[in-house]
């Protein structure tokens, strides 16, 4: 299986390269590909840095430094930029859990939906150190080696779908459980000062409880999470006519005569 691996926090973060190493020695054929810097909380943004319309791609030791958001840097990679098309798109090891309906905003989370939108595999891989933290200590092998015992199950989701894995912060995890997304993000923009003309704004950690069974409450228990989640996708509302696929909407619709 051909492997590519990106991140938004940049091409030199040791959860990058932690996450390379479990794809390798697992047997899988890796690209890397990363933003030359970091570009968090940048969803699926297509933002790159252009000269002469041209973006500047570096080749390093370790695998290709792009100036753009992962989520464009996986685009490249469909169109064939880094070699073969991959088969699955990892995206991590990201310091900090994306958890919760603030997985919205997520660059990493990005990375991999966007792969699916385009047709391949994804897989989102974080490491919780708000929720159980060990000391100073990052335990990357842990979420690497968690993240490396689930790249067949991350192959074999249904197409369309990506696969978030959350982590604590241990030197081992016991279990990894299903989870629901929460509420909320595990950390949120709160107002630190207001004047005329300006805001001040600061990422602060969620006071609330998450509710059981989510991936905040389970990560907090210590256990690892795993959900599914899909790109933006259209939902049927009832009693609004629908056209899929050529004809009418009021041929398509039924009860409309």
């Amino acid at each position: 299986m051909r492997v590519l691996v990106t991140n938004d926090d940049g091409i030199a973060s040791p959860g990058l390269a932690a996450l390379a190493a479990v794809a390798r020695e697992a047997g899988h054929e890796v690209v890397v590909a990363a933003p030359a810097t970091e570009y968090s909380g940048m969803s699926a943004a297509l933002a790159a840095v252009t000269t002469q319309g041209r973006v500047a791609i570096e080749q390093t030791s370790f695998g290709y430094a792009v100036p753009a958001a992962p989520a464009y840097i996986v685009i490249l990679a469909t169109l064939g930029v880094f070699g073969p098309v991959p088969d699955l798109v990892l995206s991590g090891i990201n310091p900090g859990a994306n958890a919760g309906r603030a997985v919205l905003h997520s660059g990493t989370v990005g990375a991999a939906l966007t792969a699916v939108a385009r047709g391949l595999h994804g897989m989102a891989v974080s490491l919780d150190y708000l929720a159980a933290v060990d000391g100073p200590t990052l335990h990357w092998t842990t979420a690497a080696a968690t993240a490396g015992s689930l790249l067949d199950r991350a192959a074999a989701v249904p197409p369309g779908v990506a696969v978030n894995l959350n982590v604590p912060n241990r030197p081992s995890v016991a279990s990894v459980r299903a989870a629901s997304l929460a509420a909320f993000g595990q950390v949120q923009i709160q107002i630190l000062e207001t004047g005329d003309g300006y805001v001040r704004t600061d990422f602060l950690q969620t006071a609330e409880r998450p509710a059981p069974g989510t991936d905040l409450a389970l990560l907090a228990e210590g256990h690892a999470t795993l959900t599914l989640v899909r790109p933006p996708a259209e939902v049927a509302e009832p009693g609004i006519p629908h056209q899929r696929d050529g004809g009418s909407a009021q041929d398509r619709s039924p009860g409309l005569g």
